[in-house]
């Protein structure tokens, strides 16, 4: 009798403990946003699992957001090119900012930005910022090149990989001028200035030896010694820095695009709680410096020094 009631015991125990599932944060975010040298003490401290994909360009997460998936996703990091548009479009939910103490302590600059304001409500805080730098390998170049016109260059045939984003296009929209001296036109293009930079980057295609989408892929390009130049993120440089590969990197003399990064919290997800104790561990000082350490990218702590170098692009 003993026994038999001793393992009704145990099986109302075990019963219960199963039905405490562990709480799941799911991200789709850019690369390196979930890193587990700063993930790992997020869930620790939450008792909580973080499950991250990782989106190769803007276009992918709306796509995904308007396909049916948002309700996969509790957390977004998009770029301030489709920020607005996520914000307006109630893919997202208005923050509660009373929830987010560390909110205050970011760029009162990238606060005031009109990219996550819609009718009077917040969508999303600032996280992290930069330029898409010109990245080489120094062992191929003696100096910095000064131009995007070097990846053109015949020399470099079948030695280059540019990104599958509308960045690129603003890269060659920049090689022809478009954008002096409004830095802005270069996002209202015409018709003919267009097919212009259609045939600039056709004629860019011999040197090309891949097109990359993730970060991962051109950090492996390289170290792969399979392209020696290409626009990316100073991700990729540091990645690439930790592996002791001869890297530089250069803000060529046309300038280049740039990006804010934002989190947010979907409007489908079923965990907005533990959402809300995410992005506020995300954007306390000691997390963003941790953060920094592994993307090489600017805290939302900081503001741009010098606006016109990172205009108002995509990462």
């Amino acid at each position: 009798m003993k026994f038999r009631l001793l393992s009704i015991v145990l099986l109302t125990v075990l019963s219960v403990s199963c039905g405490k599932k562990t709480p799941t944060l799911n991200l789709l975010v850019w690369e390196g946003y979930a890193d587990p040298s700063f993930m790992k003490a997020f869930e620790e401290q939450n008792h909580c699992k973080v499950s991250a994909s990782y989106m190769g360009s803007s276009d992918e997460l709306v796509a995904k957001l308007r396909g049916g998936s948002a309700g996969n996703y509790d957390v977004i990091s998009p770029s301030s090119d489709v920020a607005t548009m996520i914000s307006e479009g109630g893919m997202a939910t208005p923050l509660d900012l009373a929830k987010l103490a560390a909110y205050t302590q970011l760029s009162p600059k990238l606060r005031a930005m009109p990219l996550v304001r819609v009718n009077g409500n917040v969508y999303g805080v600032p996280f992290m910022w930069g330029p898409n730098p010109l990245i080489y390998d120094t062992k191929a170049f003696a100096a910095p090149p000064e131009s995007w016109a070097a990846m053109w260059d015949p020399k470099l045939r079948g030695k280059i990989s540019v990104w599958d984003d509308l960045s690129t296009v603003y890269m060659a929209g920049q090689v022809l001028g478009y954008d002096k001296p409004d830095p802005n036109h270069l996002y209202n293009l015409s018709d003919a200035e267009l097919d212009a930079v259609k045939n600039k980057l056709l004629a860019l295609k011999p040197n090309i030896r891949k097109i990359w989408s993730t970060g991962g892929e051109l950090t492996n390009l390289f170290e792969n010694h399979e392209v020696v130049a290409a626009m990316g993120w100073p991700l990729m440089t540091n990645q690439l820095r930790q592996a002791n590969f001869p890297v530089g990197e250069t803000i060529p003399e046309e300038n280049t695009t740039g990006w804010i990064d934002h989190l947010m919290i979907t409007a489908g997800s079923d965990n907005k709680e533990l959402a809300y104790q995410f992005l506020e561990y995300m954007i306390e000082a000691q997390t963003q410096k941790k953060i920094t350490d592994v993307t090489g990218d600017a805290p939302g702590k900081t503001s741009p020094a010098a606006p016109s170098t990172t205009k108002s692009g995509m990462k």
